[in-house]
C-alpha cells in the first residue's frame, strides 16, 4: 500500500540555532524577522511566557536585557543549509522526498506493512535528530491531508513519541478526525470554516462524511479533494519542484530609509546577482529585467514614490553582467532625489529554457563564441560560490555599513557555509 509521510522540523529556526549554541537549549528563544522587526519563530519556552508570533521585538527588550529571554536575528543562510541536511538524511529512507517548505518535507513509503513501516518511521525520526541535531515529528498516512493531521497528532500527543501512522478507515483515524476542528485541516481557512458550520460541518470527520459532489457544487473542487483525502483517497499531488519558475524576484527592505543613489545602486546590484544565480540554477534565460523602489507607505509624514521600470534585454541571457547593466540603467531612470526609500528589488521576466533559445539570423560565429565564454565564466563563479561559500566571487564590492544592509545585530554565525564563521574550540 502506498503511504505518504510528512516530516516537520520542530521550532525549526530555533532548533538550528540550538545545534551550534547548546546554551540556548531549554531557555526561551525567539528569532526575529528581517531588520530585527518582530518575532517570527518561538521556542516552546518562549510561547509559555505568553509571547505571540509577530510580537514587535522592541517591546521585548526589557526581557532581553534582564536575561529572561534571548532574541536572535534571522540567519536564513544557516537555516537553508540545515534544511538541505535534513533532506539528505530523509533521502536515505525514501526514494522520493518532496520539500513542502523549509521545515516540512513529504516522503513516500511504498510497500510497507504496518509494523515494518512504524519501525522505519521511528528510525527516520531518530536519525534525523542524531545526524543533524534537528528534532522532527513524523506523520504517515495514505494521503497528504491525512499525513498533515498525523504529523499534528505526533507533535501534540505525547503517547505517539513523535511518530504517528494513520490508516484509512481505522478506529484511530476516525477518532482523530472527530476530535479535529475544521480550522486545523490543511487548506481549510477561517472563512470556509464559517460557511461550512452553517451546513453543520464542524469537524474533520464531518467534512470527510459530506457528499463530495455537494461540496464541489457549493464550494470548490479544491475543497472536494480535501474531503476525499480525509477519507483516504489520494487527490492532491505536489507541484513539480523541478518545474522552472516563470519569473524570479529578489527584494529586501533596507536596514534603514535612504536616499543615497550609490547605496541603492549597490543594493540593486546585489539583488540582480541573486536573481541571476537563481535563473542559472534552473538553466534559464531572461528576456527582460524589472527594477522597483518603494518608500515607506506607513510614513505619511514623508513624500511617497514607488516607481518601477521594465527594460528588455538585447538578447535572452543568464549572464550577471548583462542583467546588472540593464538593472543599473533602469534604476537611473526611476530614481528621484528627495525621497527616502525603504525597499527595492529586481525581477527577471519572460524566462525561457536555455535549450529553447532562438538565435537571430544576424548571429555570427563570434556571437556564439561570446555566449560560450559568458556561460563558462558564470559556471566558474557559481562553482566557486557553491564550494567556497556565497559571495566568494561577486560583481562589485558593497560598502560596509551601507543603509541598505539588513539590520541583524544579533545574528549567529553561519557555521555550515562560511569558512570564517566556523565554530572555534579553545583549549583550557
Amino acid at each position: 500500500m502506498s503511504m505518504i509521510g510528512l516530516v516537520d522540523c520542530n521550532s525549526f529556526y530555533v532548533s538550528c540555532e540550538r545545534v551550534f549554541q547548546p546554551r540556548l537549549c531549554g531557555v526561551p528563544v525567539g528569532v526575529m524577522s528581517n531588520n530585527d522587526g518582530c518575532v517570527i519563530a518561538l521556542s516552546n519556552e518562549l510561547k509559555a511566557l505568553g509571547i505571540k508570533m509577530g510580537t514587535p521585538a522592541f517591546t521585548l527588550q526589557p526581557l532581553v536585557r534582564s536575561g529572561q529571554i534571548h532574541l536572535l536575528s534571522s540567519n536564513y543562510e544557516l537555516y537553508g543549509d540545515m534544511s538541505q541536511r535534513v533532506q539528505a538524511v530523509l533521502e536515505e529512507f525514501s526514494p522520493t522526498v518532496e520539500p513542502y517548505s523549509i521545515d516540512e518535507m513529504f516522503v513516500r513509503f511504498d510497500g510497507f506493512a504496518h509494523a515494518p513501516l512504524l519501525e522505519h518511521a521511528r528510525q527516520l525520526h531518530h536519525k534525523v535528530r542524531r545526524f543533524t541535531g534537528i528534532p522532527v515529528c513524523v506523520g504517515v498516512a495514505p494521503t497528504r491531508t491525512l499525513a498533515k493531521l498525523a504529523n499534528r497528532a505526533a507533535k501534540k500527543i505525547p503517547a505517539y513519541q513523535g511518530v504517528c501512522i494513520l490508516h484509512a478507515g481505522s478506529a484511530e483515524t476516525r477518532n482523530l478526525l472527530q476530535k479535529t476542528e475544521l480550522g486545523d485541516v490543511w487548506g481549510v481557512g477561517r472563512r470556509l470554516v464559517e460557511r461550512l458550520a452553517l451546513m453543520g460541518i464542524k469537524s474533520a470527520w464531518d467534512l470527510a462524511q459530506a457528499n463530495p459532489k455537494e461540496i464541489r457544487r457549493r464550494f470548490s473542487v479544491t475543497l472536494e479533494r480535501t474531503a476525499q483525502e480525509l477519507r483516504g483517497v489520494p487527490c492532491i499531488e505536489m507541484i513539480d519542484l523541478d518545474e522552472a519558475r516563470q519569473r524570479i524576484m529578489t527584494s529586501r527592505s533596507f536596514g534603514k530609509l535612504t536616499d543615497d543613489l550609490d547605496e541603492i545602486r549597490e543594493a540593486t546590484r546585489q539583488y540582480g546577482q541573486r536573481s541571476a544565480e537563481k535563473l542559472r540554477r534552473q538553466n534559464g534565460l531572461a528576456k527582460a529585467v524589472l527594477v522597483f523602489l518603494k518608500t515607506n507607505p506607513h510614513r505619511q509624514d514623508l513624500s511617497q514614490y514607488s516607481p518601477s521600470l521594465v527594460l528588455e534585454l538585447p538578447r535572452p541571457t543568464a549572464d550577471s553582467r548583462e542583467i546588472l547593466h540593464a538593472a543599473g540603467l533602469a534604476l537611473e531612470r526611476i530614481y528621484r532625489k528627495g525621497y527616502l526609500y525603504q525597499k527595492g528589488g529586481v525581477m527577471l521576466l519572460d524566462l525561457i529554457g536555455a535549450d529553447r533559445q532562438q538565435l537571430s539570423l544576424l548571429d555570427t560565429p563570434q556571437s556564439d563564441a561570446e555566449r560560450q565564454r559568458s556561460q563558462k565564466l558564470m559556471d566558474v563563479m557559481d562553482t566557486l560560490n557553491r564550494r567556497m561559500g556565497r559571495d566568494t566571487v561577486k560583481l562589485g564590492m558593497p560598502t560596509p555599513g551601507a543603509a541598505w544592509h539588513l539590520r541583524c545585530a544579533h545574528r549567529s554565525d553561519r557555521s555550515t557555509t562560511r569558512w570564517d564563521e566556523l565554530p572555534k574550540v579553545r583549549a583550557l
